[in-house]
């Protein structure tokens, strides 16, 4: 049943208004307030699925209440009550994060409907905050070793401030769950998490994929196009392989470091933007320094703090708890039911030599699991996680 709060100090147009959601919807539960205060005190104490409020009120106007609402429950839309002289006043409060806005007297058709779409909207709202949730599972780090117990610490203590992250570690060890993980929990989670993998886009795109380009710029040029920087503004930017960056694309994302601005490829036009960088590496890049294939300036700008996520050889205590864990979610995607392994197959997988790190673990998991038998035996270790 959806929950509806009139906020009307005109008892005879709370009464009508009252009326007509009650007897038009028997799974509308409508109650009322006489004034901005009284429906703040509702607000703080139930949970609404939508408000209807009117501007002008003594005590508390709509505008206030509507500023109100977005601080402590942002959730819940609302609706605004605007008399003949307030539409500017109501265009204004949508602005404010208002849903829609109707007229005195109410018309019933376009209340009805203005009511029935708010109402939709929570509901869409309701279900992307848990998808949202589902999808933040995908980046969930598992392990209770001492080196992942250190690297959640630091992301709690760093994630909610602004400082750039180096992380490091050999390919397949997950260090793309640690820059989803600084970025779900920072202040920017709302906004875009933008990845580029560097390694993966050749070095004469790479300048544009960053920062876009202007058309005519190059020869496949044919409209202005954003870049990724432009696209982060607001979120963080993911820079994974950044070892693999040319050099003229680092003296360009030093300078995004230090001034917040970039230009497209063939514009000497400055754009701002304000956007949280996390890179990554699998290379020593100390010794690319040394070799001049990476700038040192630009390792002190993102290095602010360094991240080592250990290879999986190093945490093999952290092995059961991600073939538990791999097994889930595998059955999970497959619609099959989840299998379990015998104390032997965990004890022989925790001793093998994992080059390919956690990739590799999961890799071999669905194996067994496709061919393994009901219990994944120690037998079907041998036979089908074989180097």
């Amino acid at each position: 049943m959806s929950k509806i709060l009139v906020i009307e100090d005109e008892a005879a147009i709370r009464r009508v208004l009252v009326k007509i959601l009650s007897e038009e919807n028997s799974k509308y539960q409508v109650e009322e307030a006489e004034d901005g205060l009284a429906g703040i005190e509702k607000i703080k104490k139930e949970d609404y699925d939508l408000i209807l409020c009117d501007i002008k009120m003594p005590k508390m106007d709509g505008v206030e209440v509507l500023e109100a609402v977005k601080k402590i429950k942002p959730e819940i839309p609302m609706v605004m009550i605007s008399g003949h002289g307030d539409l500017d006043t109501a265009v204004n409060t949508m602005r404010l994060g208002a849903f829609d806005y109707i007229s005195k007297p109410p018309d019933l058709n376009r209340l009805l409907n203005t009511v029935r779409n708010a109402l939709d909207r929570k509901e869409l709202v309701i279900e992307n905050k848990i998808l949202k949730k589902k999808v933040s599972k995908k980046y969930e780090m598992i392990g209770e070793s001492d080196a992942i117990s250190q690297i959640k610490e630091i992301i709690d203590k760093v994630a909610p401030t602004d400082a750039r992250v180096l992380i490091t570690g050999p390919n397949g060890t997950g260090k793309e769950l640690v820059a989803h993980w600084l970025h779900q929990k920072s202040q920017r989670s709302k906004g875009p998490m933008i990845e580029v993998n560097c390694a993966a886009i050749p070095s004469e795109l790479i300048e544009s994929e960053l920062f876009g380009h202007v058309k005519g710029a190059f020869t496949s040029a044919n409209k202005d196009r954003a870049g990724k920087f432009e696209a982060a503004n607001g979120g963080t930017i993911f820079l994974d392989e950044i070892g693999d960056m040319s050099l003229s694309a680092q003296a360009k994302v030093l300078r995004a470091l230090q001034e917040s601005r970039i230009q497209r490829v063939g514009s000497d036009k400055d754009i701002k933007v304000d956007v949280r960088v996390v890179a990554a590496t699998n290379k020593d890049l100390k010794k690319e320094i040394e070799d001049g294939k990476f700038r040192e300036d630009l390792y002190h700008r993102l290095a602010v703090i360094l991240v080592k996520v250990p290879a999986l050889n190093e945490r093999r205590e952290d092995i059961p708890l991600l073939i538990s864990h791999f097994s889930k979610k595998i059955a999970e995607e497959q619609g099959t039911a989840q299998k379990s392994f015998s104390e032997k197959a965990i004890k022989l997988l925790q001793e093998y030599d994992w080059t390919g790190n956690i990739r590799e673990l999961r890799n071999v998991v669905e194996r067994l699991l496709i061919l393994g038998e009901k219990e994944v035996s120690e037998k079907d270790v041998k036979l089908f996680a074989s180097k």
